[in-house]
């Protein structure tokens, strides 16, 4: 998110009520008003005084031969400030991959970004009168093409088949998947030949892949 003074924050919400007890939102509020929150406590009182980072901060801290996925949870304003904060970083290109949910964004990324990769963020709604499910792969082709996006990072759904990979691997899409807690999901979409899958449990997901545990 941007702050009211234009910093990057990491911060998965727009406002600060549910990791701070405090509700604030990020983008009328300045740096400094930001920082004086805990954002910790919620989780365990082992992370009391812990505070929101920049994004500046986190890159900072990127080890070696990993990647980091960049989520940008607002329209195209944020690309600007995007822009200032790598060309101060020393991170490779590869190292990092811009995702969002707003087109629009992926779209100015790739334009004032064209040597990083961006992939839209998409999840999917069923019409409760006739079943279907959007939007349909002909649609998220469309928009890819449109933006100009390097790859796909969709949400974990039924619907997606080998057919609508086949789709995407043809177009020189990459793919993606989120948020995947549960080993069969994740061997389905392995098996469908993703390139990476969003996961809260990533050790004990890798563990039950690797090994074939299912517990």
């Amino acid at each position: 998110h941007l702050s009211a003074d234009g910093h990057i924050v990491c911060i998965h919400d727009k406002t600060t009520k549910r990791t701070a007890g405090v509700n604030l939102t990020v983008a009328k509020t300045t740096l400094a008003d930001l920082r004086k929150l805990d954002v910790g406590s919620w989780k365990d009182a082992k992370f009391k005084g812990e505070r929101i980072a920049t994004l500046d901060e986190v890159l900072a801290v990127v080890p070696e031969g990993k990647r980091i996925f960049i989520e940008l949870k607002t329209g195209p304003d944020i690309v600007p400030p995007l822009v200032k904060t790598l060309s101060q970083m020393s991170l490779k290109p590869e190292q990092m991959c811009v995702i969002a949910f707003n087109a629009d964004t992926i779209a100015a990324c790739k334009k004032a970004l064209p040597h990083i990769e961006a992939h839209w963020l998409t999840g999917y709604k069923q019409d409760k009168e006739t079943g279907a499910w959007s939007p349909t792969i002909d649609s998220i082709m469309s928009t890819l093409r449109r933006i100009k996006a390097d790859g796909l990072d969709t949400n974990a759904h039924e619907t997606i088949d080998a057919a609508f990979v086949r789709r995407l691997r043809d177009a020189g899409l990459a793919f993606h998947c989120w948020t995947v807690n549960d080993v069969e999901v994740a061997r389905r979409f392995r098996a469908l030949g993703v390139d990476s899958i969003t996961t809260d449990r990533p050790g004990w997901l890798r563990e039950r892949l690797d090994h074939g545990n299912g517990d």
